[in-house]
């Protein structure tokens, strides 16, 4: 029997064995393929130095031998531009949530600095149809097409919102509320029969920097990290503003303890840590960079870019902030490829009352899905719990209420738009770990009926594909930093 130690090691050796048999080989195949846009730069370029954030941005990730130029080509060229198209049609822009559920760790006193901050309610006839009956989990075609479902006028800034269900409607949903078993779940099932549960138009609400920022947002992500990455309270991690002073620490102590843990640890702490990069992208990428008569103009703010990510003013933490959003990236795309055979079916049924758009929605996801099974560099997910079976299911257990405990964090989030995205994006990475460790579940499914032994409500479904929506903008919004940093004008 292996110890502990010796089961670390060996799911280290194995996972380089499964990752490390494809490279530059498929970067320098496919580079040119696909797009004739003009490709991107990277490495070192004489303009390294203006680029001090990004040009050591490069090469073999930790934890699984994909390199990261191959991911930039992969994602701006082939997932990016399709992705974006899916999130905007019906199925994936209404996503449901309740963002008056109290925290239940401490009492809430953050405020967002600015209006762009608030969640608007949107009238129940702009959500639709489709959606709002509960249809979407029948998986079967409607009877009767509705047309001319009205969108959500774009007079209204802020977003789109509908609190209200008939009986009918919450009978549908009620039915399917809870077909899968709670205990394969990585994040608590959210309470969409609540009252106070909201349709909210994403498209409406982008997520941008909105002001929410200090003791309140770092005490969330203090609470995150310090209380739920496995980490013991000895351990300070680099740049943490509510850690006592380490004088000149640079954070290498953390790292040492961080390389010590078994594999399922350190991947958990790389999920945690490349979460919170993207969101800072996005933060930087849609900055709120000036009010013209009262109207707010946003845009990259290159200078906050550095703050966050610019290894010199971050102690060299922002080269390994950003390797983490690539090592993100990786397991949730090998998730969408694992559960392509479920919408691969024929009567799944992506529904929302337009039949033509439904089908369109569903062709373009498959056509993502194929992308996603095209690339050669994925994780592999069987080196994780695959130790002595007692122990494997307890970390497995360990790592699942962990992660389900940082979802209820969310809840502690005092800024309406970032607790939706944040919330959401968290649920993505949830359902993403959930299909990934259902192999067999999925591999079981009838190809001409549903399956009790693993089913996606359309509330994971939505928060899966905007999920790595949001991972697949944070690349390619690197690239164009890379642009800004060689020419700031």
């Amino acid at each position: 029997m292996l110890n502990p130690t010796q089961t670390c090691g060996l799911l280290v050796l194995l996972l380089s064995v499964f990752c490390g048999h494809f490279g530059w080989g498929w970067f320098k195949n496919n580079a040119k393929s696909g797009s004739p846009q003009k490709e991107p730069v990277y490495g070192n370029t004489p303009d390294s130095q203006d680029q001090s954030c990004l040009c050591h941005l490069t090469g073999v990730l930790d934890d699984c031998f994909c390199d990261i130029e191959s991911i930039d080509v992969f994602n701006n060229f082939k997932i990016y531009p399709q992705i974006r198209k899916l999130t905007e049609r019906d199925f994936f822009r209404y996503y449901k949530v309740n963002l008056k559920r109290p925290c239940p760790f401490w009492p809430d006193d953050g405020h967002c600095s600015i209006k762009d901050c608030h969640v608007e309610p949107c009238p129940e006839s702009k959500v639709p149809v489709g959606i709002k009956s509960g249809n979407y989990n029948k998986f079967t075609q409607a009877s009767s097409s509705i047309s001319d479902v009205r969108e959500c006028e774009q007079a209204h800034e802020l977003g789109a919102v509908n609190n209200t269900l008939s009986n009918q409607s919450k009978e549908a949903f009620e039915d399917w509320a809870h077909h899968d078993d709670a205990q394969d779940h990585f994040c608590g099932l959210d309470d969409e029969m609540s009252p106070d549960a909201e349709y909210v138009d994403l498209l409406l609400n982008p997520e941008r920097y909105t002001g929410y920022k200090g003791p309140s947002a770092w005490r969330v992500w203090n609470s995150i990290y310090e209380e739920n990455c496995f980490k013991p309270r000895s351990v300070y991690r680099p740049l943490n503003p509510l850690a006592p002073s380490r004088g000149d620490d640079d954070g290498e102590g953390f790292y040492t303890w961080l390389e010590g843990l078994c594999l399922e640890k350190r991947v958990f702490y790389r999920l945690i840590s490349g979460l919170h990069s993207s969101i800072n992208i996005h933060l930087c990428a849609e900055y709120l960079l000036d009010e013209v008569w009262g109207k707010s103009v946003w845009g990259p703010n290159l200078h906050e870019f550095r703050r966050r990510f610019d290894p010199a003013e971050t102690k060299g933490e922002g080269t390994r902030r950003l390797k983490n959003l690539y090592f993100l990236y990786l397991i949730e795309l090998r998730a969408l490829t694992k559960v392509a055979p479920y919408f691969e079916r024929s009567f799944i049924n992506l529904y929302t009352g337009n039949s033509q758009e439904d089908t369109s929605t569903k062709e373009l996801l498959l056509q993502v899905l194929n992308e996603t099974k095209a690339f050669p560099m994925h994780f592999d997910e069987s080196s994780m719990f695959a130790g002595h079976k007692i122990e494997s299911k307890t970390l497995k257990e360990e790592f699942r209420l962990h992660f389900k405990n940082i979802s209820r964090i969310m809840d502690c989030v005092g800024c309406s738009k970032c607790r939706l995205w944040g919330t959401l994006q968290t649920q993505g990475l949830g359902t993403a770990l959930r299909i990934l460790f259902s192999e067999k579940e999925i591999k079981s499914l009838p190809e001409n009926s549903p399956s009790k032994g693993f089913q996606l409500t359309r509330q994971e479904i939505v928060a899966l594909l905007n999920g790595f929506a949001r991972l697949s903008t944070s690349i390619k919004e690197l690239h164009n930093f890379r642009t800004l940093l060689k020419d700031p004008r």
